[in-house]
């Protein structure tokens, strides 16, 4: 009888908290691929409250992660496999469901970024050019293809999304490395926006203004894009994907979870506010950061900000493709989708997984060709994951009192699990009832295709769940897992004990 071949392969524990937390700088980069979208349509001031908020919800919720994955130290995926853990007892497909809707919404970032920055280059050096436009146009911008639209930006951004694939299936250090210079770069744009104005002169209070949406109320706008905000602010929960490869999985995955957030809290308020009060509500998809740029530092330093924001926004699609790839990788190793994910190859990275990501935005970037909808359709899985894995968190409160924590926060950080659970379940139920403000906030035409898809991936794990337990496993289907193990077995409880004694 055949037998399918043991993964063998561990990932590799490599890296510091501070090696997390540069991971985690792809989180700025998020903020500039949504900014120019609430600059637009709720002005500056409205975008630095619910960027705010966004931002202090992501930072609670990484105290509470933090103890789950110090459970967890051989688990890698991220918020999905303590879902998983919390949840399959009761309900075994919520883990599925969490981890592909964890997934989709980090791996979506390699064809958001893709497009921006194919647009930023194309609106700064090619505007004019035949296929230079970064959106379609009347004059010939791209190159129509049926249903399908390519022009330089589209070519740009395959073309980055093939090249950070290619760095990162060669193992983490050399995907860390391009991280560090990168985040170092990121720098030096985040100040132009954020310290720059007040002393060159071009930061005017008058543009710190709220705009109100017409036909809509105040809290019905907010809850949208507090909604499409989760895909940005709720990023720095990525360090928790990484907590397998620390080498003191206690000490590193605190520090890093908790650094990432503090950081991102301090730019997702200082960021908006002071680049609002220079462009006002002037922003859009992405090139408005071209004249940004100008107006603030000139036009050959503006320039040179502009690569290196370009660089910048890099890290975060090498941060996705690392992340992404984990957590496929995790969920396979896990039970919860199909055996041929559970990979790494010679260097110690999930790179069937990483593929699976280069294939599905390269198809992103040809066929949707909105920013915002792409970044909605991955919400709905996204923000539902944080919602399986912050009840999971409870759950395994509950049910697992004698399994060791190395990180146990205190007891008021369950009630708070409980309200930002029902805060983000609110979000979701918001988002996916309310889809043509969703469209009308993003600019793009309403259709039923983004929500599809979104809801579409949900399905597939669903589905990729019953073919790995009835086909590969032959085992038979359940909804509920009769004997999940209250404390963990030898292996984990070395892992466990090696963690304790390290912190």
């Amino acid at each position: 009888m055949a037998e399918a071949a043991i993964e063998e392969r561990q990932l590799l524990k490599s890296l510091n908290w501070w090696d997390g937390f540069v991971i985690a700088l792809c989180n700025p980069g998020f903020l500039v691929a949504s900014l120019g979208y609430t600059l637009a349509t709720i002005g500056a001031l409205g975008s630095v409250i619910l960027w705010g908020i966004s931002a202090v919800v992501a930072l609670l919720q990484n105290y509470i992660y933090s103890e789950s994955a110090a459970m967890f130290p051989d688990k890698p995926g991220g918020i999905a496999m303590y879902a998983h853990e919390g949840w399959r007892k009761y309900f075994s497909l919520f883990g599925p469901i969490a981890a592909f809707g964890y997934w989709i919404g980090w791996s979506v970032v390699l064809s958001i970024f893709g497009n921006l920055i194919g647009g930023l280059i194309a609106a700064r050096w090619f505007s004019g050019s035949p296929i230079g436009g970064p959106s379609p146009s009347e004059d010939g911008g791209y190159f129509d293809l049926g249903p399908v639209d390519i022009g330089l930006p589209q070519l740009l951004g395959i073309a980055l999304i093939l090249a950070v694939w290619l760095i990162n299936i060669f193992g983490v250090k050399p995907s860390l490395l391009i991280g560090y210079i990168t985040g170092a770069l990121l720098v030096i744009p985040l100040a132009i926006f954020i310290v720059f104005p007040y002393f060159t002169g071009d930061w005017k209070s008058s543009n710190v203004e709220y705009l109100p949406v017409e036909g809509f109320s105040t809290v019905s706008v907010a809850l949208m894009w507090l909604f499409i905000m989760c895909w940005s602010a709720y990023g720095v929960e990525v360090c928790a994907s990484f907590a397998p490869e620390y080498h003191d999985t206690k000490r590193d995955t605190a520090l890093a979870l908790r650094s990432a957030g503090m950081f991102s809290l301090f730019v997702y308020v200082l960021l908006p506010l002071g680049l609002g009060g220079v462009v006002g509500n002037a922003g859009d998809a992405g090139p408005y950061y071209v004249a940004a740029f100008t107006e603030v530092a000139g036009s050959g330093l503006g320039g040179i900000a502009l690569i290196l924001l370009i660089a910048s926004l890099i890290l975060s699609m090498n941060t996705a493709t690392a992340d992404g790839g984990r957590a496929l990788y995790g969920i396979s190793r896990d039970g919860m989708t199909v055996k041929w994910l559970y990979h790494l190859n010679k260097f110690h990275v999930p790179a069937r997984a990483m593929t699976v990501d280069v294939v599905v935005n390269v198809l992103l970037i040809l066929f949707i060709a909105s920013n915002l909808a792409i970044l909605y359709l991955s919400n709905i899985g996204y923000v539902f994951a944080h919602v399986v894995a912050l009840t999971g968190f409870l759950l395994l409160r509950r049910d697992r009192p004698d399994w060791p924590r190395p990180i146990k926060v205190a007891p008021a950080w369950t009630v708070m699990a409980g309200v930002l659970a029902a805060f983000n379940l609110l979000l979701v139920i918001w988002g996916v009832t309310q889809q043509e403000l969703a469209a009308l906030l993003g600019g793009y035409t309403f259709s039923d295709a983004p929500f599809l898809i979104g809801v579409g991936v949900l399905v597939l794990s669903v589905l990729l769940f019953f073919y790995r337990r009835a086909v590969e496993d032959k085992q038979p289907i359940t909804f509920r897992d009769k004997n999940v193990p209250t404390v963990p077995d030898e292996h984990q409880r070395a892992l466990l004990q090696e963690a304790s004694r390290r912190g």
